[in-house]
């Protein structure tokens, strides 16, 4: 969540139940929660955590206490306690449960679990109330091509392309949509309008480098992905493409390295098991 809703979440909608009756907090109560404010702006995210707990034992029943709680969701989530920020988005959300910030924020965490049924109802309640909301279209339309109804995937990208004709993440996401349908020129050709914009976007090289791929012209592919690595050296996707291709053509020494060099940069050694057996 970013910072500004820490400090203006007060002003959201008056349509939220915890906003409408005006409540007189007790100057400690106040005092914890600004110190906490305080201690997340400082990165004190411990200290933060503990300001808020006690905020919160302090007042349980006050209604701003959907402020304190989804503050602790955020404090939690950028410690890496990914569980229990769910459960404190979800406290925040059981006292203001149309908090558009808030449904975001459980919605990315889910996202990042790998909960996309659970993310996919936050995105559907967020548009719901805000049929705009650019982030809850493209989360959205991510999870929908996921499930591989591109037809939904496309509807939530057009919508957003309508609200930004010159939406990055709505284009790309387009393209997506086109070479998963196997409309590869379709793909390519948005592809090549965004390079044309961004010619220095390591990501648009992969992409563009995947479409070729999937045509068979692995050469094409190859110089993309060369560029896309001069761009971006650290590119987890481009080292798996090039590793594959590598691997189709046999070359399996270079396969090996690039692979190796994927696992180096995060990816789990079992993910790439069967590859690595293929490069004997």
């Amino acid at each position: 969540m970013k910072l500004f809703y820490i400090l203006s979440f007060l002003c959201l909608s008056a349509s939220a139940a915890w906003a409408q009756t005006p409540v007189a907090s007790t100057p400690a109560y106040t005092e914890l929660s600004q110190r906490a404010v305080a201690c997340i702006e400082s990165d004190s995210l411990k200290q933060a955590e503990t300001y808020l707990l006690e905020a919160l034992r302090l007042e349980p029943k006050n209604p701003h206490n959907a402020l304190l709680f989804s503050n602790l969701g955020l404090v939690q989530r950028r410690m890496g306690r990914y569980n229990d920020a769910i459960d404190s988005y979800s406290f925040a959300l059981n006292i203001a449960p149309l908090a558009v910030p808030i449904l975001l924020d459980r919605g990315a965490i889910y996202l990042e679990k790998g909960m996309t049924d659970q993310a996919y109802v936050d995105y559907c309640q967020v548009l719901d109330k805000d049929k705009v909301n650019a982030e809850a279209l493209l989360m959205r339309a991510y999870i929908y091509t996921l499930r591989r109804d591109y037809k939904a995937a496309r509807m939530d990208y057009n919508r957003l392309l309508e609200l930004d004709s010159q939406s990055y993440s709505g284009r790309l996401g387009l393209a997506t949509i086109e070479q998963k349908e196997g409309k590869f020129r379709e793909a390519l050709d948005l592809l090549n309008r965004l390079l044309n914009e961004k010619p220095d976007d390591a990501t648009l090289y992969v992409a563009r480098a995947g479409v070729e791929q999937e045509m068979g012209h692995a050469d094409l592919a190859m110089v993309d992905l060369e560029e896309a690595l001069r761009l971006q050296p650290t590119s987890v996707e481009a080292y798996l493409m090039r590793g594959e291709l590598y691997l189709a053509q046999k070359k399996k020494s270079q396969a090996r390295q690039d692979f190796e060099k994927a696992i180096s940069l995060g990816v789990p050694p079992a993910d790439l098991r069967e590859q690595l057996q293929q490069c004997k």
